[in-house]
């Protein structure tokens, strides 16, 4: 993947995808010790004014957050995209005067694809769907963290709560498209390098947002997002895996036990390539019943399952099967 680019371009790649390697498992913690450090240092003031300010803003994230196009532009975003590479493909026109919500799959170790193409400008997603605006969304626990959720915010990240998605698809007009990682964190405890797992037949909470709302559903798959990192799989009922899951209850992710190349948290360079599906027409139901919810699911899995199966040889990996 190195082939023909410069040695100062391999460099920025690689430093690119380690400072979001880095801030997706350090950053928060690392903001929050300095804060409660500087607590109990002459600079306390500053720390104290902050946790005010962060009362007061308590509920932005649920309110559309603070996106900024600067750091969705930011040129790091493109190094980070050429490090693999990562590509959006488009399959099927998306009507900017209509809402959507966008199942994303798989979630892999750190979502990669997830984030350079629907939370940064890095992978032309305004150019392939003008009038549309994508809106990651994720653990709504990310936004109680002191700084970190500001620079979450800032790149467009929003909480994955009922307030969150009902002002997206209410309070902002259309044209909105909601990502959401359906798997979530028991999704990234089955991520492994061949390996297409899928938690999806029990997550109908998507479903039934998006009847709620009259919200088109999209199917999107990450081709390679699994590829990035070899993890220790444990196998189910194990101690290993009950303490991942209890670990996992308690704080809503997966402690995933993973390796990379080089210093262990860097990335294989393996293209990802995340296909967007043709929308499914949800008409608006604000009560829908579970024989309605059962109905779209089924749809929504049998579109996923078409799209992976459509697209796998194009991406020239060995994905020939999805677990659904």
């Amino acid at each position: 993947m190195t082939k023909g680019k410069t040695k100062w371009k391999v460099f920025l790649e690689v430093v690119s995808t380690l400072q979001w390697v880095a801030s997706f498992l350090f950053l928060g913690v690392a903001c929050t010790l300095l804060m409660f450090y500087l607590m109990f240092t002459s600079l306390w003031p500053i720390p104290t004014l902050y946790f005010v300010w962060q009362v007061v803003d308590w509920h932005t994230p649920e309110r559309g957050g603070r996106k900024t196009t600067f750091v969705r532009n930011w040129r790091v975003w493109e190094h980070l995209r050429d490090f693999f590479p990562i590509k959006l493909v488009k399959t099927a026109e998306l009507n900017p005067n209509k809402n959507y919500v966008v199942g994303i799959h798989p979630h892999g170790i750190m979502c990669a694809g997830a984030f350079t193409c629907f939370s940064t400008e890095s992978c032309g997603f305004k150019e392939l769907f003008p009038g549309l605006t994508s809106n990651l969304v994720t653990l709504a626990g990310v936004f109680r963290l002191p700084l970190f959720r500001e620079y979450a915010m800032f790149t467009g990240l929003l909480p994955v709560s009922k307030k969150s998605l009902t002002h997206l698809l209410t309070n902002k007009g259309k044209g909105n498209a909601v990502v959401i990682v359906i798997g979530g964190a028991a999704e990234s405890l089955a991520s492994a390098p061949g390996v297409n797992i899928l938690v999806m037949r029990q997550r109908k909470g998507f479903v039934r947002v998006a009847l709620e709302f009259g919200a088109d559903l999209v199917p999107v798959y990450a081709f390679g997002e699994n590829e990035l990192f070899k993890q220790v799989v444990l196998s189910e009922g194990s101690l290993g895996r009950r303490l991942q899951e209890l670990f996992k209850k308690i704080m809503g992710f997966a402690p995933c036990l993973f390796v990379g190349e080089h210093m262990g948290i860097l990335p294989y360079r393996n293209p990802i390539t995340t296909v967007v599906g043709s929308p499914i027409s949800v008409a608006k139901h604000i009560k829908a019943t579970e024989e309605e919810v059962d109905h779209f699911h089924k749809l929504y899995m049998e579109a996923l399952s078409k799209l992976f199966h459509e697209h796998k040889m194009r991406t020239q990996l060995n994905e020939t099967v999805l677990q659904l």
